[in-house]
């Protein structure tokens, strides 16, 4: 009666450890979910001498495997008080040391010795002459594996006794193992969203500098452009009021000959400012009224008389930037009048309000463009006409900033009978 009192109180024994052992695991782990990963080493540590401390170990420690190198190092460690630290002795060690560990790790089962000391004496470089010298008697290294990929193990070594590890243990601590690799892998995928910020960051103030630079550099070069464009143009204008009554008709042809390609140039270098610069404004958006931003363009462009501009009543509000959509609507209204033969030119400008986005049309009655032209045109320093006075910048100017928007942009025409240009803009609350 008393045998079985005792083997009852073993067995009470053993059930009261493994609900201690597991009530330690999951302490540990509510600890790995709500842990801060920027301390994830002195974390890591702390539930190696947890779990050291419960099972009777002297050591506890992590070692990961780099088997492209085939060597294997100490990355964490825990030692009871007077135990000697291993971990500065154990960085790359060739893993042929303890290719046994290896094998029984790439089936994913435990290494265990229970005795250091019955292991057979194989060479100063085999498993017992390494296990010795530190003190080891009893050891046990758990395998950590990652999405079904061998990285490295978790073990335990008892120094001062013999200790045996219970299949229960064992399990359990295959539990802390797999909750090792989990935090770990967790705090590999910070470092590296971390590290993709911090580039992408680089980046973006790369790209913000070189704009500047590039911003700067035009504005430099349009400015020691234009301000000899102005002279000359003075020049000229001066010399016509001046000359009128002495020069022959055939002279001051020539002098508005000048005039006509210096203004054209100084449209050029205004067409080229704007487009290297038409991405790179970064204003706040704000809700832009079109109907008051293309009255504004009719009012301010030049209109010959003979030319009717029909604008479609209501026209949406948007969200954008003023400058930009001026441009839009300008090139596209002075192209519609500039390539057009008719004896009484039509522009109209309208607008569908379809489910996610606008769709805006500038059409005329104009010339019309080849369907082989379609895309070229838009291509910077294209022109259906070379003695125009368009630079042929406009349409470029255009697709880029519908493309900014994220909008698209597309040509319906007929030869002789018209052209319509469409395109799309996003609706944004």
């Amino acid at each position: 009666m008393a045998q079985k009192n005792t083997s009852q109180a073993e067995k009470d024994q053993i059930i009261d450890y493994q609900l201690r052992f597991q009530k330690l695991l999951i302490s540990i782990s509510t600890k790995y979910i709500n842990a801060d990963l920027s301390n994830v080493t002195s974390l890591i540590e702390s539930s190696l001498e947890q779990i050291g401390n419960f099972v009777g170990a002297d050591r506890s420690y992590v070692f990961s495997y780099d088997l492209v190198n085939n060597t294997t190092s100490n990355t964490f460690e825990w030692c009871k008080e007077g135990i000697e630290p291993e971990i500065d002795n154990l960085q790359n060690i060739p893993i042929d040391f303890i290719h046994q560990w290896l094998e029984s790790h790439k089936k994913g089962e435990a290494f265990y010795i229970e005795d250091v000391s019955k292991l057979p004496e194989d060479g100063e470089f085999g498993l017992r002459a390494i296990l010795e010298p530190q003190g080891i008697q009893s050891l046990i290294a758990i395998p950590k594996i990652k999405n079904n990929e061998l990285i490295g193990f978790v073990g335990f070594d008892s120094v001062e006794k013999i200790h045996k590890y219970s299949e229960d243990e064992k399990n359990l601590l295959f539990v802390f193992a797999s909750m090792l690799v989990n935090i770990i892998q967790r705090k590999e995928q910070e470092t590296l969203i971390e590290n993709q910020k911090k580039s992408e960051e680089a980046l973006l103030k790369n790209i913000a500098k070189q704009n500047q630079q590039i911003n700067e550099y035009t504005q430099m070069v349009s400015h020691d452009l234009k301000s000899p464009l102005l002279n000359i143009h003075t020049l000229i204008s001066w010399c016509k009021t001046d000359l009128k009554e002495s020069l022959e008709s055939q002279n001051l042809n020539h002098l508005d000959e000048i005039l006509f390609n210096v203004e054209k140039m100084d449209s050029l270098i205004d067409g080229i400012l704007d487009y290297s610069t038409v991405d790179k404004v970064h204003a706040k958006d704000k809700i832009i009224d079109l109907n008051e931003l293309v009255q504004n363009i009719v009012i301010g462009i030049s209109i010959p008389d003979n030319v009717v501009v029909n604008v479609q009543e209501n026209l949406p509000s948007i969200t954008g930037n003023s400058w930009r959509y001026k441009l839009v609507f300008k090139n596209l209204i002075q192209n519609a009048i500039i390539y057009n033969n008719k004896e009484n030119p039509i522009v109209e400008i309208g607008f569908e309000d379809l489910d996610d986005y606008y769709k805006f049309s500038i059409k005329d009655n104009g010339i019309g463009i080849k369907p082989g032209y379609f895309d070229k045109v838009f291509k910077v320093f294209s022109k259906l006409d070379n003695n125009s006075s368009s630079p042929g910048i406009g349409l470029s100017i255009v697709k880029k900033i519908i493309t900014y928007y994220k909008g698209n942009i597309w040509i319906e025409s007929e030869e002789n009978i018209g052209t319509t240009i469409n395109f799309t803009v996003l609706k944004q609350s």
